[in-house]
């Protein structure tokens, strides 16, 4: 099983992205055979989404590399960081571009839809909006889980949640992704 992860972030210290990398590894622990690829939005830099941008750059081939990148996993894993309530404006342009090559972005893949954030909301409010939204572009939620406080409950250092419930909670989830 290919497991392909991300943080829906572009910052280099995305707090997203490190717990997204440590949910695909807790699939590799939970199942053998898993090969996990941990994506770098950064990797996927386009210009700002208009009509008249698609008319004269067609389809840029950093959006057909990320929905190629969807299509050949057999489940994904997105961590949302959130931006006043909802997605990164990096996460939101290439998803943009991406459903102008297809709307069913996510290829009809498991997914396993995560946030944190420092404070207490977990960034619970764009969790919300994707969890949402994702069954519109072909997406199939498995499971969902918002980290709140992340520095009081992931240790930065050995890269693991801290908090027994909660990681107890993401274990939960990345079983119902790999059912």
């Amino acid at each position: 099983m290919k497991i392909l992860a991300f943080g829906a972030s572009s910052s280099s210290k995305s707090i997203n992205k490190q717990l997204a990398t440590y949910a695909a590894n807790l699939a590799a622990e939970v199942q053998a055979n898993v090969d996990i690829e941990i994506l770098d939005l950064n990797d996927f830099e386009l210009p700002l989404f208009s009509q008249d941008k698609e008319i004269a750059l067609g389809q840029p081939e950093a959006a057909k590399a990320f929905f190629n990148k969807l299509g050949e996993s057999d489940a994904i894993i997105i961590s949302f960081a959130e931006h006043n309530g909802n997605y990164s404006a990096a996460y939101k342009n290439l998803f943009d571009w991406a459903s102008r090559i297809d709307k069913k972005v996510y290829q009809n893949k498991p997914m396993l839809l995560l946030a944190t954030a420092p404070g207490p909301g977990g960034a619970s409010s764009v969790l919300a909006v994707a969890t949402g939204s994702a069954p519109y572009f072909d997406g199939q939620v498995k499971a969902s889980l918002s980290v709140p406080n992340f520095f009081d409950n992931f240790d930065v250092e050995n890269t693991k949640l801290t908090n027994d419930e909660l990681h107890q909670q993401l274990l939960n989830a990345v079983k119902l992704l790999m059912a």
